[in-house]
């Protein structure tokens, strides 16, 4: 008979959480690292399914999905809290132990990044060759994003989009584009229900900055200006990364309508 505790693997779920150390509050570090990994691993589910209908014939789906996501990032976000409770002194305690493990070595937050737009070829090169980190941030370097995908779905709603962007390589950073702009306003001009969908997509980016400044202004809190365990510059990295648009012709048009 299948339990509870069978079906979730609990036994096991629960002795993943190692401490290095005799320090408190490490386990609540290491729970709340963990169980945003896991809303990665589901946010990274909805964005692949997502994709998928933006290319089929399931248009009913594809907000209730979208929403989902969001309401994930709101989670995450609003898990902040909980760790902001750790004061400063709580983590130096232990911070020693974590040696090179840095929040930065999340391959799952840079699948996130790939799968939006975000693509960032020297991300791939942190992870060992053959590593499957590495195999994984390689298929989604490769592969569409959820950008094309939605720009293909307006083309088959009826709209004219420019050949450069629903052929560009997959591989590359989304870049904004005039001739994308312009047909986007006339998208929000023409379609309605189309407009309501890019809207989600501008709530979905909107939704990503958020998470990174409450990041930021968490780490900032927790250890000033001193350099990431990873080696990176802390703070000052963090800060470079902020209010990057994932959809940044869905920003520019604002000035346009």
């Amino acid at each position: 008979m299948l339990t509870y505790s069978d079906y979730l693997r609990l036994t096991d779920l629960l002795s993943l959480q190692r401490p290095e150390s005799e320090e408190h509050d490490e386990i609540l570090f290491i729970v709340i690292h963990q169980v945003y990994e896991l809303w990665f691993k589901e946010i990274l589910h909805e964005l692949d399914h997502l994709k998928r209908l933006l290319s089929g014939h399931e248009p009913a789906t594809i907000l209730p999905t979208l929403d989902r996501v969001l309401t994930i990032l709101k989670i995450v976000v609003a898990q902040t809290d909980v760790l902001e409770t750790m004061t400063p002194l709580d983590f130096l305690s232990f911070r020693d132990r974590l040696e090179t493990a840095s929040g930065s070595q999340s391959y799952q937050f840079r699948e996130i990044e790939f799968v939006l737009g975000l693509k960032d070829p020297a991300a791939v090169e942190t992870f060992p060759p053959g590593s499957e980190e590495r195999q994984r941030l390689e298929r989604r370097l490769a592969e569409p994003t959820v950008w094309d995908a939605l720009l293909r779905h307006l083309v088959r709603r009826g709209h004219a989009l420019p050949e450069e962007a629903l052929g560009r390589d997959p591989a590359s950073n989304v870049e904004a584009a005039d001739e994308v702009q312009e047909a986007l306003v006339r998208v929000y001009r023409e379609d309605p229900a189309a407009m309501h969908l890019c809207e989600r997509f501008v709530d979905l980016d909107e939704g990503l900055q958020e998470w990174r400044y409450r990041h930021v202004k968490m780490v900032e809190r927790t250890i000033g200006s001193r350099r990431g365990t990873g080696g990176s510059s802390g703070v000052r990295f963090l800060i470079s990364t902020l209010f990057r648009p994932v959809f940044p012709d869905l920003w520019e048009i604002r000035s346009r309508l």
